[in-house]
């Protein structure tokens, strides 16, 4: 059964408990990497508090929405994160299959709204539909037009389910034998990025005859839809952010300097750099946002 992780005692004061983080029963470890679930519902919300704000991922999601809806957020430009006055898309289906992004993003729900998005391993998704998370990197699609007909029906299940214990493990009930027929050998029960791109190259150098340094960089790819370049990135960064937490928590203040140094940046501007990449904010204006503004639940989960 899937872990429903506590709410946090540190949880900020005059923003909404909304959001639950799931993390997966052990058996699926190495295949999820946990279920974010939001509801709005029976909260008065203002506009602004009605945007939610999502980093750049090495991840691969499926999303479904019981109540309500959400619409992606158009950027402006490239270089900057959208606002109210942005525009606004329609989500491709009912369930959403998206895959690695190599950019933060950020959704609109007009109305109240209950929605869940499971966030899978790219290389287990590749195993487990034949997908390859090339294929979907930067997009959003469909899952009717993508997915095979058993996993359609699970989304239908899934959608029908009366509460959200019920739900995750209607999903993980599916897929736990699917997983213990394809799963690798060796699998990797710890799911820091870091920890996993190395377990991947690992993976790549021992799977299949050819191991030049190219050969490996596109097998890599071909599983996890992002070069290892962008992985060990993704990595530095998430240690960055538990460190931020870490030190939030014992001092409660944070010095970006060693933030930096300790997840091996070469200096502040480079921690600066990526994580503005990563998250569309400077580190001091994503800390602000987490403990301030709604918009950011996502992060807010992952720090309890």
């Amino acid at each position: 059964m899937a872990t429903l992780v506590p709410p946090s005692p540190r949880h900020p004061p005059g923003l909404i408990p909304s959001g639950q983080l799931w993390l997966p029963r052990a058996g699926l470890s190495a295949c999820l990497r946990g279920a974010m679930v939001r509801s709005t519902v029976g909260y008065s919300l203002g506009e602004e508090q009605r945007i939610n704000r999502f980093p750049a991922t090495p991840l691969c999601s499926l999303s479904w929405w019981f109540q309500g809806g959400s619409e992606a957020m158009v950027a402006d430009r490239p270089d900057t994160m959208p606002g109210l006055q942005s525009q606004r898309e329609a989500y491709p289906g009912r369930w959403v299959l998206a895959g690695p992004h190599t950019r933060p993003s950020s959704s609109y729900c007009a109305a109240p709204t209950h929605a869940m998005m499971v966030m899978f391993m790219p290389d287990a998704l590749h195993l487990l539909t034949g997908l390859e998370p090339e294929t979907l990197t930067d997009r959003l699609v469909d899952a009717q037009t993508i997915l095979p007909p058993d996993w359609i029906a699970m989304c239908n299940a899934v959608q029908h389910q009366t509460d959200d214990a019920a739900r995750i493990e209607c999903l993980e009930a599916f897929l736990e034998p699917l997983w213990q027929a394809c799963r690798p050998t060796q699998v990797l029960q710890a799911q820091r990025y870091s920890d996993w791109a190395l377990h991947l190259a690992q993976r790549a150098a021992m799977s299949a005859p050819g191991r030049s340094l190219r050969q490996l960089e596109r097998r890599i790819k071909r599983w996890a839809g992002l070069p290892m370049r962008e992985l060990r990135g993704f990595g530095k960064a998430e240690q960055a952010f538990f460190d931020t937490i870490a030190a939030d928590a014992a001092q409660g203040h944070v010095k970006w300097a060693d933030v930096a140094a300790g997840a091996g940046f070469s200096d502040q501007s480079h921690l600066c750099r990526v994580t503005r990449r990563i998250t569309g904010y400077a580190p001091q204006a994503l800390y602000e946002g987490i403990v301030g503004e709604e918009a950011f639940w996502a992060y807010r989960i992952w720090a309890q």
